[in-house]
């Protein structure tokens, strides 16, 4: 699944995209014909977002709104709804709640939105709204192999949109380097340190 953000241009998942040949893509916006060829303008691993444009857009393409993204954080026990493919079942729509705003389930480079949504594998990529139409999170992964046990996660819409327009601007996502290797603080390293209580971060190399 992906959804219009732009003249001609879709988001999606980074995974979703993952192993085309040579990054040419087929598009259907419906279950029936047409079908458009797009490309992929960039994409970002760490944040698993990609960026495709139709090559030869028409009437159709040219008049299709795009999606608008929330500027805020859904609050906890949010009614959420997202829209999507799972198991190919065309234009399926679920509704939940927000569980929790700060998930880390991939990579340090995602916190994530958790929804007891149910997500399964074709949702992938879609929108993840809020009572008010606006896209509050793209979907991006599941907890369970084969399909939803009512734990899914979501890219908040307010940090895909800086990756997003990075994409769009520069083909890649540009990101601060510290040059050192943090790990946190714990009882039994401030014990060795004879810090009175343990807190903050210690830099390891």
């Amino acid at each position: 699944t992906g959804f219009f953000i732009g003249p001609n241009l879709i988001v999606t998942n980074q995974h979703v995209i993952k192993g085309g040949v040579q990054d040419e893509f087929i598009v259907s916006l419906y279950k029936r014909l047409p079908w458009y060829k797009a490309r992929v303008i960039a994409s970002d691993e760490k944040t698993d977002l990609a960026i495709l444009e139709i090559i030869e857009p028409d009437e159709i393409i040219e008049n299709i709104v795009p999606l608008k993204f929330a500027s805020t954080l859904p609050l906890l026990g949010e009614k959420l709804f997202a829209i999507g493919h799972p198991h190919s079942l065309y234009w399926s729509v679920t509704e939940g709640v927000t569980s929790n705003v700060n998930r880390r389930i991939k990579t340090p480079w995602q916190v994530l939105i958790q929804t007891d949504t149910s997500l399964n594998p074709g949702n992938s990529g879609g929108p993840l709204f809020n009572m008010e139409g606006d896209v509050i999170g793209i979907n991006t992964a599941i907890l369970g192999q084969s399909g939803s046990i009512g734990i899914g996660f979501s890219i908040p819409s307010n940090s895909a949109k800086k990756v997003i327009d990075q994409l769009i601007e520069f083909g890649e996502t540009k990101r601060g380097w510290l040059g050192v290797r943090i790990q946190d603080m714990t009882k039994e390293i401030a014990d060795v340190e004879k810090l009175h209580k343990p807190r903050g971060a210690l830099v390891a190399s």
